[in-house]
């Protein structure tokens, strides 16, 4: 349970400033347990009372957690001067302070992203050392040998940079754009990783999809630049290993 100011709760709650939060305070807009509530400094119970705004019931969550599927052209932070975020592109309904992207991928990689505000559980779900896997689909512009198969099982040094062992799975030509596609799984989220590992044998990276996090795969009723709040047992997922 954690106990906070009425004028706090309505700011991270609905998104608004807390000037607004104020100002909704003042125009009777707010209950708490059925009775009006005018002073921001309220100290509220968040386990126990029930906040109304407007006569509708606003449910306390003290982390969000989101699922976006990324489209190209948009970059995986919280703001940038030149291209749109990831936050940039959520629903309004989405959005709240202290959002950030758990996790990057590039700007024309495409695919399913993680956003919240629990700075903890994206460390976890990030740090190799808890080796959540993270799942892409990626054409490249040539068949992979069986030598270079085994590279990627056995880990692979790159500079003076040791990548863990990656699973990879042929699936398949893509006729239309004459590449060749693979599923890769990882457990670390290195700069530019699986460019640098395909690139190392000289074999270019065409498309990169993220399609899932742990065993939570990307929604495909999604289409690229949606996003919808995930549930308890997709958080479930998300840590499986």
């Amino acid at each position: 349970m954690a106990i906070l100011r009425l004028d706090k709760f309505l700011s991270s709650q609905l998104n608004i400033s807390r000037t607004d939060a104020k100002k909704l305070l003042r125009q009777k807009g707010v209950t708490v347990n059925g009775k009006s509530v005018v002073k921001g400094e309220f100290q509220l119970q968040t386990d126990n009372d029930v906040v109304s705004v407007n006569g509708k019931a606003v449910e306390y969550k003290e982390y969000i957690y989101i699922m976006l599927n990324k489209p190209k052209g948009v970059v995986s932070a919280t703001e940038d001067s030149d291209d749109a975020t990831v936050i940039d592109i959520l629903p309004e309904s989405l959005k709240r302070s202290g959002l950030f992207p758990a996790g990057r991928l590039d700007k024309n990689t495409t695919g399913f992203v993680l956003i919240t505000d629990n700075g903890a559980f994206a460390h976890d779900i990030l740090s190799p050392s808890h080796h959540v896997p993270k799942t892409y689909i990626v054409d490249v512009e040539r068949e992979v040998s069986s030598d270079e198969f085994g590279l990627f099982e056995k880990g692979m040094l790159i500079g003076d940079e040791l990548f863990k062992p990656a699973k990879l799975k042929f699936l398949g030509k893509n006729e239309v754009s004459n590449t060749f596609r693979y599923e890769i799984i990882i457990v670390e989220g290195r700069y530019h990783q699986i460019k640098r590992m395909f690139g190392s044998m000289g074999n270019p990276v065409v498309e990169l999809e993220r399609i899932a996090i742990g065993k939570l795969p990307l929604d495909r009723s999604l289409l690229p630049g949606e996003a919808r709040e995930l549930t308890e047992s997709d958080i479930d997922l998300l840590k499986t290993r």
